[in-house]
């Protein structure tokens, strides 16, 4: 008999993660699948910022920012092992936008938002201030503003941890090979891309966050027309060796009048980014061109004082943003804000397509599929994420600090460096991943960067971990520190586990 569900979510990234934790908060029985990993495409390669968007208000996006604003000081509360803030440096750049426009967008960007627990802008002499010691002397004004951080595909995987927890059935490495309306419900068929076998169920509504491919799932999968279109959007990233000192990142303008980030990134890097290239092809696994490269290398060069080139690239991501086709001629220019598109049959049997979106309004875009779902489902409970924190972010007065000191007293065997790594990935669910142990050697099998069996047999029970990479790249950043050795040891552990089990 097949398995019936009132709400069939098909992809998990972090739309579709937060869409299935929302419903299943409010009761209804949910199945997610993913074909790959969780995050493993668009929601692993952005910035990794939680922002209002300072850039948006140029294309007079008020509603979008001030959403984003209130949501970025919301999951901060939500979320305080892996989202915490930062102060971004914003040079004066003479002959880009003039300095009156700069301080107009940041008391906008001040005041936008109604809640307020992060610095205001300010502005700041950078040859007088260690902020301006990175950047080239001809920049000599700039202004400070607050934004925040966030491990992107880690929030994903809370989010789908969260929704298991409250019930929902979540199947990566699960394809939804097609599905149908009969007269009662959707009728889904179901590939453990594992193994090959299909299944079928059944469910009540269905949820499209397939990302770069909700065109092709709406009109090849769920054979629906919309008049709704994706238009995507490919940005890349690069990593170099750590380019200064300080907690800082950068928002530096460039004269094609995008802008480019510099942020500190896992302590001894600096991460770079993004281009923003349309994407014509289709859509799955993308990565950086030599194009991109340089370009990315031109913008640092403009305004930091350290020169860096293709070669000093130790790493690069890239991915596809699905955005809502507004028609806007330049790429930079798409609105960033979503549309939640709804077809049903004769007022039933409901289809929601998830067309754009940014991380940092993730949790609003799922109230609100919910709330167009609402009329299909007379039993729903209210909406509850709000104030619900996730997987591991009930820090005792939401102080990291704190935590962390707490963490070191309980576990004196842990170098600094690794506990602070186990404390800002895992919060207080770092405990259940330690359990008794008393020694690193309890821990088990040791790898680079400071990852253990523990950690591994921690990620695979618990956060769907298959691969090495899902562990070292997704679930971690822990790949920039893995020699080769270690990453053929642990891809042996991952395979002499799965016998076992």
């Amino acid at each position: 008999m097949d398995s019936v569900y009132d709400l069939l979510v098909i992809g998990g990234g972090i739309n579709g993660t937060g869409i299935a934790r929302d419903a299943a908060g409010r009761g209804l029985k949910v199945l997610l699948c993913e074909r790959g990993d969780l995050a493993e495409f668009t929601s692993s390669s952005s910035t990794k910022l939680i922002h209002g968007g300072l850039r948006y208000l140029e294309y007079y996006e008020f509603r979008l920012v001030r959403e984003a604003l209130a949501e970025r000081e919301r999951l901060l509360r939500l979320a305080p092992h892996i989202i915490w803030p930062l102060r971004f440096v914003l040079p004066y750049d003479a002959g880009l936008r003039p300095a009156w426009m700069l301080r107009a967008g940041l008391f906008l960007y001040d005041h936008l938002a109604r809640m307020r627990t992060l610095p205001g802008s300010t502005s700041v002499r950078l040859r007088t201030s260690a902020m301006g010691a990175p950047l080239q002397d001809r920049l000599t004004q700039g202004f400070v503003y607050s934004d925040c951080w966030v491990e992107d595909s880690r929030l994903v995987v809370l989010n789908a941890m969260d929704a298991r927890a409250l019930g929902a059935d979540i199947r990566t490495r699960t394809g939804v090979v097609s599905a149908r309306r009969d007269e009662a419900a959707w009728v889904a068929t179901l590939r453990d891309e594992t193994t090959g076998t299909e299944a079928t169920i059944r469910a009540r509504a269905v949820v499209n966050a397939a990302g770069p491919w909700v065109s092709e799932t709406l009109g090849e999968t769920l054979g629906i027309d919309s008049r709704a279109a994706v238009r995507l959007i490919k940005g890349s990233h690069i990593v170099v060796r750590k380019l200064y000192e300080g907690d800082q990142a950068y928002i530096l303008q460039q004269p094609d009048t995008r802008i480019v980030f510099a942020i500190p990134y896992e302590r001894d890097f600096t991460l770079i980014g993004t281009t923003d290239v349309p994407y014509a092809a289709e859509p799955g696994p993308v990565t950086i061109s030599p194009e991109e490269t340089r370009y990315l290398c031109d913008c640092i060069n403009r305004s930091f004082a350290e020169r860096i080139g293709p070669d000093d690239v130790v790493w690069s991501y890239s991915g596809v943003r699905p955005l809502y086709d507004d028609a806007a001629q330049n790429a930079s220019a798409v609105t960033r804000d979503y549309v939640l598109d709804v077809s049903d049959s004769a007022g039933k049997l409901p289809v929601l397509s998830v067309f754009g979106g940014k991380i940092t309004t993730y949790r609003r875009l799922a109230e609100h599929a919910i709330e167009k779902l609402e009329p299909y489902f007379s039993d729903l409970g209210p909406a509850w994420t709000g104030e619900a924190v996730l997987p591991g972010g009930d820090l005792p007065d939401s102080d990291f600090d704190k935590f962390l000191a707490a963490l070191q007293s309980e576990k004196p065997f842990l170098p600094p460096e690794i506990a602070r790594r186990l404390a800002r990935a895992y919060g207080t669910r770092v405990r259940d991943l330690l359990g008794t142990a008393r020694s690193l050697a309890e821990l088990g099998a040791s790898f680079d960067g400071g990852l253990t069996g523990a950690e591994v047999d921690y990620l695979r029970g618990q956060e769907w971990a298959v691969t090495a990479e899902d562990i070292l790249w997704r679930r971690s950043k822990l790949g920039l520190r893995t020699s080769p050795d270690s990453a053929v040891r642990l891809r042996a552990y991952l395979g002499r586990e799965a016998a076992v089990a």
